[in-house]
């Protein structure tokens, strides 16, 4: 088969292994239907070495996964929304998702209040479920504009997790998602750790294509994910990954994420400090 210009990236959620292996069955699935619906250049697998956030304006794009937060702060008129996630974890209610703030097991840390002055692990500047949602948790709490002592990027969740649970920082926020799939499949990777919190709920990490693409093209997503989520083959991939569904939203569904910036913000607390 000659080399495909079309690209496809579902890096969002992809550990641990068995999560990345539903994965790719997901877009082997994904793949046969829209080819037999007649879209021309699917890629035969994902693209796994492209970084997840470059996939997004790549014009070669297919079909990929972001975050709502930058979906919002920078993609907006440059991609097209195809589908939300629905997933079954505990956290998540329909298409709406939250973070667990995690602690060291061992804390005796009981309110957010408490957490003032400590070390924050974030995955991302840009991650909605790591910092967005912390920020917003925790800016009642903060006094001229601060509330912790340091906030450090770790790269990752379950680094994040790894950095809480190893005492070099003392906080953490979770996406109900990736702690969920820990919590199934690499239990020892949260055992140090304990839920403080839950954070505020938004909509869920949107699928979507390069913004030139057509309604057709948009459509064709669209039905060969229904056909995934209905389809009794799938059954057992849609379980390892907890999929109850697809949902079709709108951006305005998303601003929901920018209010919760925007109470931040008039809390005194604009920028996780």
């Amino acid at each position: 088969m000659a080399e495909c210009p079309r690209l496809a990236s579902l890096a969002m959620y992809r550990d641990p292994p068995e999560v990345a292996e539903a994965t790719r069955g997901l877009w082997a699935y994904l793949r046969d239907r829209l080819r037999a619906a007649g879209l021309a250049e699917v890629p035969e697998g994902l693209d796994e070495g492209i970084a997840h956030d470059a996939a997004w304006l790549d014009p070669r794009l297919l079909l990929a996964q972001t975050c709502g937060y930058p979906l919002m702060a920078h993609l907006q008129g440059l991609v097209r929304l195809v589908a939300t996630p629905v997933y079954r974890h505990p956290g998540c209610e329909g298409v709406l998702n939250g973070s667990f703030v995690i602690v060291r097991a061992g804390a005796a840390t009981a309110s957010l209040a408490e957490l003032r002055g400590a070390v924050a692990a974030i995955n991302d500047r840009g991650s909605n479920s790591g910092m967005n949602l912390l920020r917003h948790a925790v800016a009642p709490h903060a006094v001229d504009g601060r509330f912790f002592a340091r906030v450090v990027e770790s790269g990752s969740h379950r680094a994040s997790i790894a950095m809480v649970a190893a005492g070099e920082a003392d906080v953490a926020a979770i996406d109900c998602v990736t702690f969920g799939n820990l919590a199934r499949f690499a239990p020892e990777t949260i055992a140090g750790v304990r839920i403080l919190a839950a954070t505020a709920k938004t909509p869920g990490l949107p699928l979507i294509a390069r913004g030139a693409a057509s309604d057709a093209e948009v459509a064709m997503l669209q039905g060969a994910l229904a056909a995934f989520a209905d389809d009794p083959a799938t059954a057992e991939l849609r379980e390892v990954l907890r999929l109850e569904g697809f949902a079709v939203l709108e951006a305005e569904d998303y601003d929901a994420l920018l209010a919760l910036e925007r109470e931040a913000a008039a809390l005194g607390y604009p920028v996780l400090a």
